[in-house]
């Protein structure tokens, strides 16, 4: 979707503005615990409300180092409404 405003100022000045709606976003979000990459997440996804992005999808994973340390990494795709 795309529109166009036209300002005029006393006929001196002309300027053009385009607006074009962001269709795909894919985000990369990764904390040390399963908690914080929810928290992360789902705040994203009220910012991504206000552009009119919804989630599509999502993939995740955990990773366990050599010192027992948990790692937590997703990846969300969202698409416009």
């Amino acid at each position: 979707m795309q529109g166009s405003c036209k300002i005029e100022k006393k006929g001196l000045m002309s300027m053009n503005f385009q607006f074009d709606l962001i269709q795909d976003k894919v985000e990369f979000f990764e904390a040390n615990n399963i908690k914080t990459l929810e928290k992360k997440i789902n705040e994203q996804i009220e910012i991504n409300k206000a552009i009119l992005l919804t989630v599509h999808s999502v993939s995740h994973q955990m990773h366990i180092d050599e010192n027992g340390r948990t790692f937590y990494s997703a990846v969300v795709h969202f698409k416009a409404k």
